[in-house]
Protein backbone atom coordinates (compact mmCIF):
# COMPACT_ATOMS: atom_id res chain seq x y z
CA UNK A 1 0.00 0.00 0.00
CA UNK A 2 1.40 3.35 -1.03
CA UNK A 3 2.53 5.46 1.93
CA UNK A 4 4.42 8.62 2.74
CA UNK A 5 6.57 9.09 5.84
CA UNK A 6 6.17 12.50 7.43
CA UNK A 7 9.11 14.19 9.12
CA UNK A 8 9.01 15.66 12.59
CA UNK A 9 9.70 19.05 11.01
CA UNK A 10 6.37 18.91 9.13
CA UNK A 11 4.57 17.85 12.33
CA UNK A 12 6.04 20.87 14.07
CA UNK A 13 4.82 23.11 11.25
CA UNK A 14 1.23 22.08 11.96
CA UNK A 15 1.66 22.93 15.65
CA UNK A 16 3.21 26.36 14.96
CA UNK A 17 -0.03 27.51 13.35
CA UNK A 18 -1.36 30.14 15.83
CA UNK A 19 -5.12 29.49 15.43
CA UNK A 20 -4.46 25.76 15.59
CA UNK A 21 -2.61 26.22 18.88
CA UNK A 22 -5.70 27.93 20.30
CA UNK A 23 -7.99 25.21 18.97
CA UNK A 24 -5.78 22.37 20.22
CA UNK A 25 -5.32 23.99 23.64
CA UNK A 26 -9.06 24.47 23.99
CA UNK A 27 -9.64 20.84 23.00
CA UNK A 28 -7.12 19.57 25.54
CA UNK A 29 -8.41 21.74 28.38
CA UNK A 30 -12.05 20.78 27.85
CA UNK A 31 -11.02 17.11 27.54
CA UNK A 32 -9.60 17.12 31.07
CA UNK A 33 -13.04 18.03 32.40
CA UNK A 34 -15.00 15.80 30.03
CA UNK A 35 -12.95 12.77 31.10
CA UNK A 36 -14.16 13.21 34.69
CA UNK A 37 -17.74 14.17 33.84
CA UNK A 38 -19.31 10.70 33.27
CA UNK A 39 -18.11 9.42 36.65
CA UNK A 40 -19.15 12.63 38.39
CA UNK A 41 -22.55 12.56 36.69
CA UNK A 42 -23.17 8.98 37.79
CA UNK A 43 -22.29 9.73 41.39
CA UNK A 44 -24.31 12.93 41.44
CA UNK A 45 -27.35 10.76 40.64
CA UNK A 46 -26.35 8.21 43.29
CA UNK A 47 -25.73 10.89 45.93
CA UNK A 48 -29.28 12.21 45.57
CA UNK A 49 -30.71 8.69 46.01
CA UNK A 50 -31.23 7.71 42.38
CA UNK A 51 -30.78 4.20 41.07
CA UNK A 52 -30.28 2.56 37.69
CA UNK A 53 -33.56 3.95 36.35
CA UNK A 54 -32.64 7.53 37.26
CA UNK A 55 -29.16 7.19 35.79
CA UNK A 56 -30.57 5.69 32.59
CA UNK A 57 -32.98 8.61 32.26
CA UNK A 58 -30.19 11.15 32.75
CA UNK A 59 -27.95 9.47 30.16
CA UNK A 60 -30.81 9.20 27.66
CA UNK A 61 -31.77 12.87 28.03
CA UNK A 62 -28.11 13.82 27.53
CA UNK A 63 -27.92 11.78 24.30
CA UNK A 64 -31.23 12.78 22.67
CA UNK A 65 -30.34 16.40 21.78
CA UNK A 66 -27.09 15.29 20.11
CA UNK A 67 -29.28 13.38 17.65
CA UNK A 68 -32.17 15.84 17.34
CA UNK A 69 -30.15 19.07 17.04
CA UNK A 70 -27.05 17.78 15.26
CA UNK A 71 -28.43 18.54 11.79
CA UNK A 72 -29.32 22.07 12.89
CA UNK A 73 -25.80 22.45 14.24
CA UNK A 74 -24.45 21.30 10.88
CA UNK A 75 -26.57 23.86 9.04
CA UNK A 76 -25.32 26.64 11.29
CA UNK A 77 -21.72 25.48 10.86
CA UNK A 78 -22.05 26.00 7.09
CA UNK A 79 -23.57 29.49 7.45
CA UNK A 80 -22.03 31.15 10.51
CA UNK A 81 -18.53 31.65 11.85
CA UNK A 82 -17.40 28.28 13.19
CA UNK A 83 -15.21 29.91 15.81
CA UNK A 84 -18.24 31.84 17.10
CA UNK A 85 -20.30 28.64 17.21
CA UNK A 86 -17.53 26.87 19.10
CA UNK A 87 -17.33 29.76 21.56
CA UNK A 88 -21.08 29.82 22.17
CA UNK A 89 -21.29 26.01 22.41
CA UNK A 90 -18.52 25.80 25.01
CA UNK A 91 -20.00 28.74 26.92
CA UNK A 92 -23.41 27.05 27.00
CA UNK A 93 -21.83 23.80 28.21
CA UNK A 94 -19.94 25.73 30.91
CA UNK A 95 -23.18 27.27 32.16
CA UNK A 96 -24.97 23.91 32.20
CA UNK A 97 -22.18 22.11 34.07
CA UNK A 98 -21.72 25.06 36.43
CA UNK A 99 -25.42 25.04 37.31
CA UNK A 100 -25.28 21.29 37.86
CA UNK A 101 -22.23 21.63 40.13
CA UNK A 102 -24.01 24.26 42.25
CA UNK A 103 -27.19 22.21 42.66
CA UNK A 104 -25.19 19.09 43.60
CA UNK A 105 -22.97 21.02 46.04
CA UNK A 106 -25.95 22.64 47.78
CA UNK A 107 -27.93 19.39 48.02
CA UNK A 108 -30.74 20.61 45.76
CA UNK A 109 -30.04 18.25 42.86
CA UNK A 110 -32.85 15.99 41.66
CA UNK A 111 -33.11 13.58 38.77
CA UNK A 112 -35.10 16.19 36.84
CA UNK A 113 -32.60 19.00 37.43
CA UNK A 114 -29.62 16.76 36.57
CA UNK A 115 -31.39 15.59 33.41
CA UNK A 116 -32.22 19.20 32.46
CA UNK A 117 -28.57 20.24 32.74
CA UNK A 118 -27.61 17.18 30.74
CA UNK A 119 -30.08 18.17 28.03
CA UNK A 120 -28.46 21.60 27.75
CA UNK A 121 -24.98 20.06 27.63
CA UNK A 122 -26.09 17.66 24.90
CA UNK A 123 -27.56 20.56 22.93
CA UNK A 124 -24.24 22.42 23.19
CA UNK A 125 -22.40 19.34 21.90
CA UNK A 126 -24.66 19.16 18.85
CA UNK A 127 -23.37 22.58 17.77
CA UNK A 128 -19.74 22.04 18.80
CA UNK A 129 -19.13 18.79 16.90
CA UNK A 130 -19.93 19.86 13.29
CA UNK A 131 -18.32 23.28 13.79
CA UNK A 132 -15.11 21.66 15.06
CA UNK A 133 -14.87 19.32 12.08
CA UNK A 134 -15.01 22.21 9.60
CA UNK A 135 -12.83 24.51 11.69
CA UNK A 136 -9.76 22.27 11.41
CA UNK A 137 -9.83 22.44 7.61
CA UNK A 138 -10.13 26.24 7.81
CA UNK A 139 -7.16 26.85 10.09
CA UNK A 140 -4.66 24.20 8.89
CA UNK A 141 -3.12 23.96 5.39
CA UNK A 142 -4.26 20.89 3.50
CA UNK A 143 -0.83 19.23 3.50
CA UNK A 144 -0.77 19.30 7.32
CA UNK A 145 -4.32 18.07 7.99
CA UNK A 146 -3.36 14.56 9.09
CA UNK A 147 -0.74 15.86 11.53
CA UNK A 148 -3.27 18.33 12.90
CA UNK A 149 -5.89 15.60 13.37
CA UNK A 150 -3.34 13.38 15.10
CA UNK A 151 -2.08 16.20 17.34
CA UNK A 152 -5.67 16.94 18.37
CA UNK A 153 -6.18 13.33 19.42
CA UNK A 154 -2.83 12.88 21.15
CA UNK A 155 -3.58 14.83 24.37
CA UNK A 156 -7.18 13.64 24.34
CA UNK A 157 -6.10 10.01 24.31
CA UNK A 158 -3.60 10.69 27.09
CA UNK A 159 -6.37 12.28 29.14
CA UNK A 160 -8.58 9.26 28.36
CA UNK A 161 -6.04 7.10 30.21
CA UNK A 162 -5.55 9.37 33.24
CA UNK A 163 -8.81 11.33 33.44
CA UNK A 164 -11.13 8.66 34.88
CA UNK A 165 -8.51 7.73 37.49
CA UNK A 166 -8.07 11.35 38.58
CA UNK A 167 -11.83 11.85 38.48
CA UNK A 168 -12.32 8.85 40.73
CA UNK A 169 -9.94 10.28 43.31
CA UNK A 170 -11.59 13.72 43.12
CA UNK A 171 -15.10 12.31 43.51
CA UNK A 172 -14.03 9.99 46.34
CA UNK A 173 -12.17 12.73 48.21
CA UNK A 174 -14.36 15.78 47.61
CA UNK A 175 -17.63 14.68 46.03
CA UNK A 176 -19.10 14.88 42.53
CA UNK A 177 -19.69 18.64 42.69
CA UNK A 178 -15.97 19.47 42.50
CA UNK A 179 -15.43 17.32 39.40
CA UNK A 180 -18.47 18.89 37.75
CA UNK A 181 -17.21 22.35 38.67
CA UNK A 182 -13.86 21.58 37.06
CA UNK A 183 -15.68 20.46 33.91
CA UNK A 184 -17.51 23.80 33.84
CA UNK A 185 -14.26 25.75 34.29
CA UNK A 186 -12.57 23.87 31.43
CA UNK A 187 -15.48 24.64 29.09
CA UNK A 188 -15.28 28.32 30.06
CA UNK A 189 -11.51 28.49 29.45
CA UNK A 190 -11.95 26.72 26.12
CA UNK A 191 -14.61 29.25 25.14
CA UNK A 192 -12.24 32.16 25.81
CA UNK A 193 -9.47 30.54 23.75
CA UNK A 194 -11.81 29.82 20.85
CA UNK A 195 -13.16 33.37 20.86
CA UNK A 196 -9.73 34.58 19.77
CA UNK A 197 -9.65 32.47 16.58
CA UNK A 198 -12.17 34.61 14.64
CA UNK A 199 -12.77 32.34 11.65
CA UNK A 200 -14.73 33.77 8.74
CA UNK A 201 -18.15 32.29 7.99
CA UNK A 202 -18.25 29.89 5.02
CA UNK A 203 -19.71 31.23 1.79
CA UNK A 204 -23.27 29.94 1.99
CA UNK A 205 -25.54 29.38 -0.99
CA UNK A 206 -28.68 31.58 -1.12
CA UNK A 207 -31.81 30.06 0.36
CA UNK A 208 -33.37 29.16 3.67
CA UNK A 209 -32.80 26.37 6.16
CA UNK A 210 -34.90 23.82 4.29
CA UNK A 211 -33.08 24.57 1.04
CA UNK A 212 -29.76 24.08 2.83
CA UNK A 213 -30.96 20.84 4.38
CA UNK A 214 -32.14 19.44 1.04
CA UNK A 215 -28.91 20.49 -0.65
CA UNK A 216 -26.94 18.89 2.18
CA UNK A 217 -28.83 15.61 1.86
CA UNK A 218 -28.33 15.63 -1.92
CA UNK A 219 -24.61 16.20 -1.43
CA UNK A 220 -24.43 13.46 1.18
CA UNK A 221 -26.30 10.91 -0.94
CA UNK A 222 -24.34 11.77 -4.10
CA UNK A 223 -21.08 10.78 -2.39
CA UNK A 224 -21.38 7.00 -2.31
CA UNK A 225 -18.23 6.63 -0.22
CA UNK A 226 -19.69 8.96 2.42
CA UNK A 227 -23.10 7.37 2.95
CA UNK A 228 -21.78 3.80 2.71
CA UNK A 229 -19.07 4.60 5.29
CA UNK A 230 -21.72 6.19 7.53
CA UNK A 231 -24.06 3.20 7.19
CA UNK A 232 -21.25 0.73 7.82
CA UNK A 233 -20.00 2.82 10.74
CA UNK A 234 -23.43 2.81 12.34
CA UNK A 235 -23.54 -1.00 12.28
CA UNK A 236 -19.91 -1.32 13.39
CA UNK A 237 -20.27 1.11 16.31
CA UNK A 238 -23.50 -0.56 17.44
CA UNK A 239 -21.82 -3.99 17.45
CA UNK A 240 -18.76 -2.62 19.28
CA UNK A 241 -20.79 -0.87 21.97
CA UNK A 242 -22.99 -3.92 22.47
CA UNK A 243 -20.04 -6.31 22.64
CA UNK A 244 -17.34 -4.36 24.43
CA UNK A 245 -19.08 -1.73 26.54
CA UNK A 246 -22.20 -3.69 27.54
CA UNK A 247 -21.21 -7.37 27.55
CA UNK A 248 -17.48 -6.94 28.17
CA UNK A 249 -17.80 -6.27 31.92
CA UNK A 250 -20.16 -9.24 32.32
CA UNK A 251 -17.77 -11.61 30.59
CA UNK A 252 -14.85 -10.19 32.58
CA UNK A 253 -16.75 -10.88 35.81
CA UNK A 254 -17.27 -14.54 34.89
CA UNK A 255 -14.07 -15.46 33.07
CA UNK A 256 -11.50 -13.13 34.58
CA UNK A 257 -10.93 -11.27 37.86
CA UNK A 258 -13.88 -8.94 37.45
CA UNK A 259 -13.46 -5.18 37.74
CA UNK A 260 -9.68 -5.37 38.12
CA UNK A 261 -9.10 -7.20 34.85
CA UNK A 262 -11.79 -5.21 33.04
CA UNK A 263 -9.96 -2.04 34.06
CA UNK A 264 -6.74 -3.49 32.62
CA UNK A 265 -8.51 -4.30 29.34
CA UNK A 266 -9.86 -0.77 29.07
CA UNK A 267 -6.42 0.63 29.91
CA UNK A 268 -4.89 -1.50 27.13
CA UNK A 269 -7.43 -0.11 24.67
CA UNK A 270 -6.65 3.46 25.77
CA UNK A 271 -2.90 2.82 25.42
CA UNK A 272 -3.57 1.51 21.93
CA UNK A 273 -5.41 4.72 21.05
CA UNK A 274 -2.42 6.72 22.23
CA UNK A 275 -0.03 4.54 20.22
CA UNK A 276 -2.25 4.87 17.15
CA UNK A 277 -1.99 8.64 17.36
CA UNK A 278 1.81 8.40 17.41
CA UNK A 279 1.66 6.18 14.32
CA UNK A 280 -0.40 8.80 12.48
CA UNK A 281 2.13 11.52 13.30
CA UNK A 282 4.71 9.61 11.25
CA UNK A 283 2.80 7.54 8.68
CA UNK A 284 0.71 9.06 5.90
CA UNK A 285 -1.24 6.39 4.04
CA UNK A 286 -2.15 7.22 0.46
CA UNK A 287 -5.43 5.27 0.38
CA UNK A 288 -7.00 7.21 3.22
CA UNK A 289 -10.53 5.84 3.24
CA UNK A 290 -9.53 2.22 2.58
CA UNK A 291 -7.10 2.45 5.50
CA UNK A 292 -9.82 3.94 7.72
CA UNK A 293 -12.19 1.07 6.90
CA UNK A 294 -9.59 -1.69 7.21
CA UNK A 295 -8.00 -0.54 10.47
CA UNK A 296 -11.41 -0.04 12.08
CA UNK A 297 -11.94 -3.76 11.58
CA UNK A 298 -9.33 -4.40 14.29
CA UNK A 299 -12.17 -4.02 16.80
CA UNK A 300 -12.99 -7.68 16.20
CA UNK A 301 -9.84 -8.73 18.07
CA UNK A 302 -10.78 -8.16 21.75
CA UNK A 303 -14.36 -9.32 21.18
CA UNK A 304 -13.13 -12.58 19.65
CA UNK A 305 -10.49 -13.06 22.36
CA UNK A 306 -13.03 -12.66 25.17
CA UNK A 307 -15.67 -14.76 23.42
CA UNK A 308 -13.18 -17.63 23.02
CA UNK A 309 -12.09 -17.38 26.66
CA UNK A 310 -8.45 -16.64 25.84
CA UNK A 311 -6.06 -15.91 28.74
CA UNK A 312 -5.95 -12.29 29.92
CA UNK A 313 -2.56 -11.45 28.30
CA UNK A 314 -3.99 -12.34 24.87
CA UNK A 315 -7.05 -10.17 25.53
CA UNK A 316 -4.83 -7.26 26.57
CA UNK A 317 -2.77 -7.53 23.37
CA UNK A 318 -5.98 -7.73 21.33
CA UNK A 319 -7.36 -4.61 23.05
CA UNK A 320 -4.07 -2.78 22.45
CA UNK A 321 -4.14 -3.62 18.73
CA UNK A 322 -7.81 -2.62 18.51
CA UNK A 323 -6.97 0.76 20.03
CA UNK A 324 -4.17 1.33 17.53
CA UNK A 325 -6.44 0.40 14.64
CA UNK A 326 -9.31 2.54 15.90
CA UNK A 327 -7.21 5.67 16.26
CA UNK A 328 -5.56 5.24 12.86
CA UNK A 329 -9.06 4.81 11.41
CA UNK A 330 -10.36 8.00 13.04
CA UNK A 331 -7.41 10.14 11.89
CA UNK A 332 -7.48 8.72 8.36
CA UNK A 333 -11.25 9.27 8.14
CA UNK A 334 -11.06 12.86 9.38
CA UNK A 335 -8.31 13.65 6.88
CA UNK A 336 -10.21 12.06 3.98
CA UNK A 337 -13.37 13.93 4.94
CA UNK A 338 -11.62 17.29 5.20
CA UNK A 339 -9.84 16.83 1.86
CA UNK A 340 -12.77 15.52 -0.19
CA UNK A 341 -15.73 17.51 1.15
CA UNK A 342 -15.86 21.22 0.22
CA UNK A 343 -15.43 23.57 3.18
CA UNK A 344 -18.88 25.09 2.70
CA UNK A 345 -20.53 21.66 3.13
CA UNK A 346 -18.48 20.12 5.92
CA UNK A 347 -20.86 21.12 8.70
CA UNK A 348 -23.86 19.38 7.14
CA UNK A 349 -21.90 16.36 5.92
CA UNK A 350 -20.39 15.94 9.39
CA UNK A 351 -23.85 16.20 10.94
CA UNK A 352 -25.34 13.50 8.67
CA UNK A 353 -22.41 11.25 9.48
CA UNK A 354 -22.68 12.02 13.20
CA UNK A 355 -26.39 11.22 13.37
CA UNK A 356 -25.65 7.72 12.12
CA UNK A 357 -22.98 7.15 14.76
CA UNK A 358 -25.23 8.39 17.55
CA UNK A 359 -28.13 6.22 16.44
CA UNK A 360 -25.77 3.30 16.94
CA UNK A 361 -25.77 3.86 20.71
CA UNK A 362 -29.40 2.85 21.42
CA UNK A 363 -29.37 0.32 18.55
CA UNK A 364 -26.34 -1.45 19.98
CA UNK A 365 -27.57 -1.60 23.54
CA UNK A 366 -31.09 -2.70 22.58
CA UNK A 367 -29.75 -5.32 20.17
CA UNK A 368 -27.46 -6.76 22.83
CA UNK A 369 -30.31 -6.87 25.35
CA UNK A 370 -32.51 -8.90 22.97
CA UNK A 371 -29.64 -11.20 21.93
CA UNK A 372 -28.66 -11.89 25.54
CA UNK A 373 -32.08 -13.47 26.12
CA UNK A 374 -31.49 -16.01 23.33
CA UNK A 375 -27.71 -16.56 23.46
CA UNK A 376 -24.97 -16.59 26.03
CA UNK A 377 -22.86 -13.47 26.52
CA UNK A 378 -19.94 -15.25 24.85
CA UNK A 379 -22.10 -16.19 21.86
CA UNK A 380 -23.35 -12.62 21.54
CA UNK A 381 -19.75 -11.33 21.72
CA UNK A 382 -18.77 -13.63 18.88
CA UNK A 383 -21.80 -12.48 16.86
CA UNK A 384 -20.77 -8.85 17.40
CA UNK A 385 -17.25 -9.66 16.20
CA UNK A 386 -18.71 -11.36 13.11
CA UNK A 387 -20.88 -8.33 12.35
CA UNK A 388 -17.86 -6.01 12.56
CA UNK A 389 -15.80 -8.29 10.29
CA UNK A 390 -18.61 -8.64 7.73
CA UNK A 391 -19.33 -4.89 7.75
CA UNK A 392 -15.64 -4.11 7.20
CA UNK A 393 -15.36 -6.51 4.26
CA UNK A 394 -18.56 -5.24 2.63
CA UNK A 395 -17.45 -1.62 2.96
CA UNK A 396 -14.09 -2.46 1.39
CA UNK A 397 -16.01 -3.89 -1.57
CA UNK A 398 -17.43 -0.43 -2.40
CA UNK A 399 -15.37 0.85 -5.37
CA UNK A 400 -15.61 4.50 -4.31
CA UNK A 401 -13.85 3.70 -1.03
CA UNK A 402 -10.65 3.03 -2.98
CA UNK A 403 -10.92 6.32 -4.90
CA UNK A 404 -10.91 8.58 -1.83
CA UNK A 405 -7.16 8.91 -1.50
CA UNK A 406 -4.76 11.52 -0.17
CA UNK A 407 -4.80 14.59 -2.38
CA UNK A 408 -1.47 15.88 -3.59
CA UNK A 409 -0.89 19.50 -4.74
CA UNK A 410 -1.15 18.33 -8.37
CA UNK A 411 -4.49 16.63 -7.61
CA UNK A 412 -5.83 19.86 -6.14
CA UNK A 413 -4.60 21.95 -9.09
CA UNK A 414 -6.21 19.54 -11.54
CA UNK A 415 -9.52 19.72 -9.64
CA UNK A 416 -9.45 23.52 -9.68
CA UNK A 417 -8.78 23.55 -13.44
CA UNK A 418 -11.64 21.13 -14.06
CA UNK A 419 -13.99 23.36 -12.03
CA UNK A 420 -12.95 26.37 -14.11
CA UNK A 421 -13.56 24.46 -17.33
CA UNK A 422 -17.03 23.50 -16.14
CA UNK A 423 -17.83 27.11 -15.23
CA UNK A 424 -16.62 28.37 -18.64
CA UNK A 425 -18.65 25.72 -20.46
Amino acid sequence: MKTVVESSQQVGTAWRNGPFQRFASATLISATGSAMAPLALAYSVIEQGGGAGSLGLVLAVNTVPTIVFLLIGGLFADRLSRSRLLFLGNLLAACAQGALAVTVATGHATTVSIAACGFVSGTAASFIVPAAQGAVAQIVPEEHLQQANALLRLPGNAVRVLGPVVGGFVVAASGAAWALAWDAVTFAVAAVLLLGMRLEAPTAAPGGVLVDLRAGWTGFWSRTWLWTYTAAGTVLVAAWLAGFQLLGPLVAARQYAGARDWGLIQAALACGLLAGTLVCLRWKAYRLLAVAVATGGALVLPLTAMACGMPLPFVLVAALLAGIGLDVAVVAWNTAFQQHVPAAEQGRMSAFNGVGERLAIPLGYLGAAFAADAWSSEGTLLACAGIIALTTVLNLCVPDVHRVNRLTPSDRSRAVNEDREVEQA
